[in-house]
């Protein structure tokens, strides 16, 4: 199963204090198998590097690319996905959606991905499987 992995699901793996980490620690436990293909796009990454450094440091963006990132595919946005993200941003008109968010739907729908890694319920608001 191709499984696409949210910022909500990263953070939540390296941060011991947040709510959801133990369920993020069993679920990443639990899709880590050679049927499941983990697929994040390169705007997660940017928006993942962000909080983790400003919110755990350095130490915790390390962990990230070292031992994370190479479990994953990385999906690279062009300019039509891009394009599309911001066209639904717009017509949603909903401040708490982010452009990352809207991108993130329009790759699962591109590729055919049901299946989400998340703790952002916005996923589920879109019709995708949500796990946990």
């Amino acid at each position: 199963m191709r499984i696409f992995v949210d910022t909500s699901a990263f953070y939540a793996l390296l941060d011991r204090d947040d709510s959801f980490h133990k369920n993020a620690k069993r679920v990443w436990l639990d899709i880590l198998t050679p049927e499941n293909t983990l697929i994040t796009s390169n705007y997660i990454l940017v928006e993942s590097y962000s909080l983790i450094q400003h919110r755990l440091g350095m130490d915790a963006v390390r962990i990230f690319q070292e031992d994370i990132l190479p479990l994953i595919n990385i999906e690279w946005i062009n300019s039509e996905i891009h394009k599309s993200g911001v066209s639904a941003l717009l017509t949603s008109s909903k401040r708490k959606l982010s452009l990352v968010d809207c991108v993130s739907f329009e790759i699962m729908r591109n590729l055919g991905i049901k299946t989400v890694f998340a703790f952002d319920p916005h996923f589920k608001e879109q019709g995708f499987n949500s796990i946990p």
